[in-house]
């Protein structure tokens, strides 16, 4: 409990009269911190804060590395900026040994100010010396961790960068051709046969993707043997399981074949996304909630593929030789992109043609023609955020309206910009080129004409597929490969335990499904992590329930053959 006597040591309050102090006393929180834990984190709600003992170390996070901004010592105040602005901390402050704290809320900090306009004007001055501090800060030219140097089309270069942006690694690229690379590769420029090749952290390098994680100090291996849930992908359904699974105390692993995210990590803009009025992109969300599982504990692999799973030991092989044992398995794995029957398309994969569209490769088409396939949501928003960048943006779709297959919103938004077009009732027919794609055949069904155009870029979103043919024949699924649970397991015959399947449980006990992947007709961001949050309330039941029993999973040998 706070007293008079110890809010009167910091140096704001001196002044204050005992009235004043004894009220302050009253109504701020008095908090006791560990070495290690965390007063308020970077993007908190603001409020005041004192330091009455110990040390609060000032930190924040630069392209995804912790870095110390300064420290906070008794008798001095945090929380200066957020309240002059009406902003989020812009850093985070940990207690660098056990410390003790008082917290005031705004309300009874302005309550403080309208008695006393000294404290008001001594926190102004404070904050705008501490902006300064950011600004400066902030204008210092991000170092890029890895340099790139490879041919614009290649497809292992264009791989490795897409790796980089999506686990938000900074890079420059530059090809063999570039000015600068003289000046800024160590000895010897690389020769076009050599490339891809990177510069990370001072060391010249060749690396696949994984050793790229590991010499990056990203997770590749797992720390235990078991868990006590394993999440197989790394999409908003996943990452919201490895929140939820991690705060509740579960030995938390989530495997990733590339970064967490998911399709969902490739939006530009996400607007209808409860909780952000102004939205929020796809990486933001992703990096958000990446950041919260591993704070709570969650191990988190990339670069990781699961290669099969036991359904009568739930021990999942990945690829590597390695094996991991889990108590409980929910897959998140999401959709892959349906393929497009165009001739010569995969030839030109990451040439000129793409699969969805990574926020990265809009920088690609600056003063461009590009085209997208596709009428949904993910279409619409790609369209926006490349028409910021390409000379021009044309959505080709084979329906007659927009309106039966994207939010109102984006068609709104569409409609307003100048340089994005939409082509309805149309369809690519042919695509050209050689090294590169040069140009597109659109065929129009209205005047059944065959039109040919220049083609800086073409991305495809034309829906997609689950990818789930790697999983046991136990798991059941629908013909397009949707994981079937609860309601849907029973009706297909594929239950053989003594209880109902829970909502989420898939054919196998103890193996869950969420997010795309499960047999479901809506696919949202929002209901992926509704439904990764509520795995883990199955998980627990399941646990509770079955493990306590010692209930194993009937699985006959003919199904764990198949």
């Amino acid at each position: 409990m706070l007293t008079p006597d110890e809010v009167k040591t910091v140096s704001l309050f001196s002044m204050l009269e005992l009235k004043d102090l004894v009220q302050l006393a009253r109504t701020s929180e008095d908090i006791h911190l560990c070495a290690g834990e965390f007063a308020v984190h970077e993007g908190g709600e603001r409020a005041l804060f004192a330091v009455l003992s110990g040390r609060i170390e000032v930190i924040k996070l630069f392209d995804g590395i912790e870095r110390r901004l300064g420290w906070r010592l008794p008798g001095t105040i945090f929380g200066e900026v957020p309240i002059a602005l009406g902003t989020p901390f812009p850093g985070a402050y940990r207690a660098a040994e056990p410390s003790r704290i008082m917290r005031i809320d705004t309300r009874h900090y302005y309550a403080l100010a309208a008695l006393c306009p000294e404290v008001a004007a001594r926190v102004g001055a404070l904050a705008r010396e501490r902006l300064g501090g950011l600004q400066g800060i902030a204008a210092q030219p991000s170092k890029p961790r890895v340099i790139i140097v490879g041919q614009r089309w290649d497809t292992s270069c264009s791989d490795l960068r897409r790796f980089l942006a999506r686990n938000q690694i900074v890079f420059d690229w530059l090809t063999p051709d570039s000015p600068e690379l003289a000046s800024r590769w160590p000895g010897s420029p690389p020769r076009n046969e050599d490339c891809p090749v990177l510069l990370a952290d001072g060391t010249v390098t060749q690396p696949t993707a994984r050793e790229l994680a590991r010499a990056l100090g990203l997770q590749t291996t797992a720390r235990l043997d078991d868990y006590d849930t394993v999440i197989v992908g790394g999409g908003p359904a996943g990452l919201a399981a490895a929140v939820y699974g991690a705060s509740e105390g579960l030995r938390t692993l989530v495997v990733e074949r590339e970064a967490p995210g998911g399709q969902a990590g490739t939006s530009a803009r996400i607007e209808n996304y409860l909780g952000f009025p102004g939205g929020v992109s796809g990486d933001e969300l992703a990096s958000r909630a990446l950041q919260q599982a591993r704070r709570l504990g969650a191990e988190i692999l990339v670069t990781r593929s699961v290669e099969r799973i036991d359904p009568t030991t739930r021990e999942l092989f990945l690829d590597g030789a390695e094996t991991i044992r889990a108590r409980t398995v929910i897959l998140a794995t999401g959709v892959s992109w349906r393929r497009l029957a165009v001739e010569g398309f995969d030839r030109l994969i990451g040439k000129g043609v793409y699969y969805g569209a990574a926020r990265s490769e809009a920088e690609t088409t600056n003063g461009l023609d590009i085209y997208l396939i596709g009428a949904g949501n993910s279409a619409g928003q790609a369209a926006l955020h490349f028409a910021n960048y390409a000379r021009t943006v044309t959505l080709v779709v084979r329906g007659s309206s927009l309106e039966k297959t994207m939010s109102q919103y984006l068609i709104e938004q569409l409609r307003g910009k100048s340089n994005i077009a939409v082509k309805l009732q149309s369809e690519v027919q042919a695509i050209h080129g050689e090294t590169s794609l040069t140009a597109i055949d659109i065929r129009e069904q209205a005047s059944n004409s065959l039109r040919r155009y220049d083609c800086g870029g073409l991305f495809v979103f034309i829906g997609a597929d689950a990818d789930t043919n790697w999983l046991p024949g136990a798991i059941a699924r629908n013909s397009r490969g949707y994981v079937l649970t609860g309601s849907d397991v029973l009706k297909n015959g594929s239950w053989s335990h003594s209880r109902d399947p829970y909502l989420l449980e898939s054919s196998v006990p103890g193996i869950f499904a969420c997010g795309d992947v499960r047999l479901s007709p809506i696919k949202r961001v929002a209901s992926a992590v509704g439904e990764g949050s509520m795995a883990i309330a199955f998980v627990h039941q399941y646990l509770q329930r079955d493990a306590a029993s010692s209930t194993e999973p009937r699985v006959s040998p003919q199904e764990s053959r198949s």
